[in-house]
């Protein structure tokens, strides 16, 4: 999709209206282009193909209620026959216009192949084409990702993405790798990981200058999730391809960080397993302990993510990041309280939740603060360990993991949760049934405006 957005300066006329901007064109237009809106009882919404006199596309309009929503193009790109459009616009409405067009030209086609060719977007100048496929390609990073089925999406699977995507922006890699995670002590990755014949593994990325600003991106990568001997039901595994979503969200904004270079010191750490089910897989019962000291009784092996994200959390304590934001596909609960469009977060620090918020709102990726409440601590206590893995009662149970992780956090950073839900379960503007980014957009509008303005 990388010549979907182009810069140029010739192509189909295209503009895009609300219903004011409408009445003000169509005053100025031909007596031919009018008569030719009331031959198509146009009625002042949606499209219209508009020809010249030899029967040719001349011009299109599109006229929508929201001229300036983020997806605003989503089903436009659909809608038009092959071509060049050349889009008629304010610098935030390129901007909105051009993202859209592009992510609704995606298609994961690893498997089923299609010819269809999509029309090209037409912008004025070269960085509105860059900064547009900047923000595609990282959607489409976590789009695939997510949409790739377990037996091919492992995780080294994980591993050879992050490697490319170090190789390419001049990131440092490295891994600790199947026993090696009980040698350096973390051993609840390995605890989740160990029964499946794909190698658990902590992947670890660096990028950036030494001496800037600390951020730590932390990703679920659970690349298949059975529910190990707690075994899940077919109708709720079915989509546990996706429950290495929170991995590959924070590998989309990764790669979004490292392309507009972003003056931080980047760290990104993804615990990658497959919860899996063999003679040696872990069982409801079982107590250990993790990197940072704290036992945890397994009180449900399918609460296996926030186990894998603990020793992750634990590590990322040690360079005393100025931020540490991780994502999770982590409970049902969530989707529950907010619905599968929504995504949730948690954090620590109020000054940073209100910027993510209203960064979220300023590039139309919302998300939605939810309530650290103490007090549900005691549902994850434990008789025999210091935690249970799981709450003793399902209600507020993304509030009871955010609780839990957090108490893998050292208190004096910094830290935000998102628990998402990597996929979409209906069609929108520029968003198909499928794997999904959620929240990446607002993080990095976040960060951008942190450590690039002043």
């Amino acid at each position: 999709m990388s010549n979907i957005i182009v810069s140029g300066v010739s192509g189909i006329p295209l503009s895009i209206l609300n219903s004011e901007t409408f009445a003000q064109w169509r005053d100025k237009q031909a007596s031919s282009v009018t008569n030719w809106l009331n031959t198509t009882q146009f009625s002042g919404k949606g499209l219209s193909l508009i020809p010249n006199t030899q029967g040719e596309l001349a011009e299109v309009i599109f006229v929508s209620n929201s001229d300036d929503s983020y997806w605003l193009c989503g089903d436009l790109v659909n809608q038009l026959p092959a071509g060049q459009y050349q889009l008629n616009a304010d610098d935030k409405q390129i901007k909105t216009a051009a993202f859209s067009w592009g992510l609704g030209a995606y298609k994961f086609d690893r498997y089923k192949k299609s010819d269809k060719q999509h029309p090209q977007l037409i912008v004025p100048t070269q960085a509105q084409a860059d900064e547009a496929n900047k923000f595609i390609r990282s959607v489409s990073l976590v789009r695939d990702l997510v949409n790739t089925p377990a037996a091919d999406m492992m995780p080294q699977h994980l591993a050879e993405t992050m490697t490319d995507m170090a190789n390419e922006f001049g990131a440092n890699l490295t891994q600790i790798v199947g026993d090696e995670l009980l040698e350096q002590n973390y051993p609840t990755i390995h605890m989740v990981g160990r029964a499946s014949e794909n190698t658990p593994r902590l992947i670890d990325l660096t990028w950036g200058d030494e001496s800037a600003p600390k951020v730590t991106l932390v990703g679920k990568g659970v690349c298949f999730d059975s529910g190990g001997l707690d075994l899940k039901p077919g109708a709720g595994m079915r989509l546990m391809k996706k429950d290495m979503g929170g991995a590959a969200h924070v590998i989309g904004l990764a790669q979004l960080i490292m392309a507009n270079n972003l003056p931080i010191r980047l760290r990104v750490l993804v615990p990658a397993v497959e919860n899996a089910v063999s003679a040696n897989a872990f069982r409801p019962g079982d107590v250990i302990t993790t990197r940072k000291g704290i036992t945890v009784e397994i009180d449900n092996t399918d609460a296996e993510g926030r186990l894998v994200l603990c020793d992750a959390l634990a590590e990322a304590n040690n360079d005393k990041p100025d931020l540490m934001i991780d994502f999770a596909t982590l409970t049902g609960a969530m989707r529950i309280a907010l619905g599968t469009e929504l995504p949730g977060f948690f954090s620590n620090d109020d000054q940073v939740a209100a910027g993510i918020t209203a960064s979220g709102l300023s590039v139309d990726d919302p998300v939605w603060r939810m309530p650290l409440h103490k007090p549900y601590l005691d549902l994850t206590g434990s008789d025999i360990a210091d935690l249970a893995n799981c709450g003793k009662t399902p209600f507020g149970g993304a509030i009871t993991a955010a609780l839990y992780l957090e108490a893998f956090v050292d208190k004096e950073i910094s830290w935000s949760h998102f628990d998402v839900m990597a996929w979409n379960n209906r069609k929108l503007p520029g968003r198909p049934v499928g794997g999904e980014a959620f929240g990446i957009r607002a993080v990095f509008d976040y960060l951008q405006n942190r450590y690039t303005k002043t």
